[in-house]
């Protein structure tokens, strides 16, 4: 059994001298039936049968059978062509075609909307995650678009490499550039995408913790977004191959901590900011008590002993440390 199809490009020839020759072709049929007819009334022979038989096949069955074969494509539009049952080519557009007029287009069997109405109401086709009127959707003629797309799946709650539940949601950019592969390798080339998303976004996301610190400098979902997005390209690529399609973006839209742990999460990265601030305003605060004792002795502005160094440092730092403004206290007399 054949599961891979590649795509090839359709016998045809121009639509528009077709259609002109034809139609002219018609009207003399239609012109050598009328001759023939009236001369059947001056006396029947096996001349006037003929012409009568030949004029009335082409200009009432023949001529009309062919104009089934025209077909009109739009920029970026492809139609998949089969005859009794076999894959025959595919059209590719912009053009005014003349194929086959036994062949069938075809296109993906879930992908063919229903028409009616529901309530009275317009009935809905889904394709991927936009929902159109069924009405504005029918595929008489079963065009494969070949534009550029976009598919925004729904959010999904996955955990993480530490086992941290996540909510986040990617967007994919993707076209159609193998329509046999599209349409018979694959149900439904959408729907499979959709998925395929769903399922290397899973694999993805399980390999990287949702942030890392700056000392760890590993790798982690909000802090590498340019490779993640890169690595979700090739796996959905990887995973879609088989049905034609090209990924030609793929990026996380949305990412934060689920609902239960968001809180919980949020005082973790609160306390890791307080604890980072209060050890950089450490760090700065030694650095100024140095330098202040170094151009005190330096400048020999005050001989200071080892006990009132400890008295100024204590004092420097609590005024440089505190989280409060700085209450000035006037000594008048000596310290002693």
């Amino acid at each position: 059994m054949k599961t891979e199809y590649e795509e090839r490009e359709a016998p045809h020839t121009s639509g528009m001298a077709v259609l002109i020759i034809n139609s002219l072709l018609i009207l003399a049929a239609i012109g050598g039936f009328i001759f023939a007819a009236i001369q059947m009334d001056r006396g029947p022979n096996i001349q006037n049968i003929l012409l009568m038989v030949i004029t009335g096949l082409y200009g009432f069955i023949v001529g009309p059978i062919l104009y089934v074969g025209l077909k009109v494509l739009k920029p970026n539009e492809a139609l998949v062509l089969t005859l009794f049952g076999t894959y025959c080519g595919t059209l590719k557009g912009p053009g005014f075609f003349f194929v086959n007029p036994f062949v069938s287009p075809v296109a993906p069997s879930s992908q063919e909307p229903s028409t009616g109405s529901v309530g009275g109401e317009k009935q809905q086709v889904k394709l991927g995650n936009i929902s159109i009127p069924a009405a504005e959707n029918k595929q008489t003629n079963k065009k494969i678009s070949l534009k550029v797309l976009t598919l925004n799946n729904e959010k999904q709650k996955i955990n993480d490499a530490l086992g941290n539940p996540i909510i986040i949601g990617i967007v994919v950019v993707w076209k159609v550039v193998n329509t046999a592969k599209a349409v018979f390798n694959v149900d439904n080339y959408t729907e499979f995408l959709s998925i395929q998303c769903d399922s290397a976004l899973r694999n993805i996301v399980r390999l990287y913790p949702y942030d890392s610190s700056d000392e760890e400098k590993e790798k982690s979902l909000r802090g590498s977004s340019q490779e993640l997005a890169e690595q979700l390209k090739e796996e959905i690529q990887s995973k879609v191959a088989i049905a034609g399609l090209e990924i030609i973006e793929a990026r996380i839209t949305h990412l934060s901590y689920a609902p239960e742990i968001a809180t919980a999460m949020l005082q973790k990265q609160q306390a890791t900011a307080v604890v980072a601030a209060r050890q950089l305003i450490v760090e700065g605060a030694v650095g100024m008590v140095e330098m202040a004792l170094e151009k005190l002795s330096t400048n020999n502005i005050v001989d200071l002993d080892e006990e009132r160094k400890a008295a100024m440092v204590s004092n420097l730092l609590v005024v440089l440390c505190g989280n409060r403004d700085v209450q000035p206290v006037v000594n008048s007399g000596t310290i002693y």
